[in-house]
């Protein structure tokens, strides 16, 4: 499945392809936000095709991929379990736990969760 965007819960959501290129630097971001620009709201990317550094807060990947968002005014929903770095990190915790208060970026279990964000927002 390519990367294609989709209508979800009424809004326009560029689902990224979990075996499509990895996210491994901040032009993957930009190019994810560009493509993105053609009529989405959302960028769902899957938890595995971020690389292990957007997991590890001391690189701040992380922060910079979701400041690339944040300015562009384009929603990334982190979609998959992370479970395993959510244990290694209780940085990475709050981190989550605040971005799932606020609009702009999401952590997700799955694409359903996802839809019951974007519904809740409407």
């Amino acid at each position: 499945m390519p990367d294609e965007v989709q209508e979800r819960a009424g809004v326009q959501v560029l689902v990224c392809d979990p075996a499509g290129p990895p996210v491994a630097t901040e032009q993957d971001a930009l190019d994810l936000i560009g493509a993105a620009f053609l009529g989405a709201q959302v960028v769902a990317v899957p938890a595995n095709r971020l690389d292990e550094r957007f997991f590890s807060l001391g690189t701040r990947f992380a922060g910079d991929v979701m400041q690339k968002f944040v300015n562009y005014r384009m929603r990334l929903a982190v979609v998959g379990d992370i479970s395993a770095h959510l244990a290694e990190s209780s940085a990475l915790r709050a981190l989550v736990h605040e971005s799932n208060r606020a609009e702009h970026i999401w952590f997700v279990p799955d694409l359903d969760a996802l839809d019951a964000r974007l519904r809740a927002m409407s």
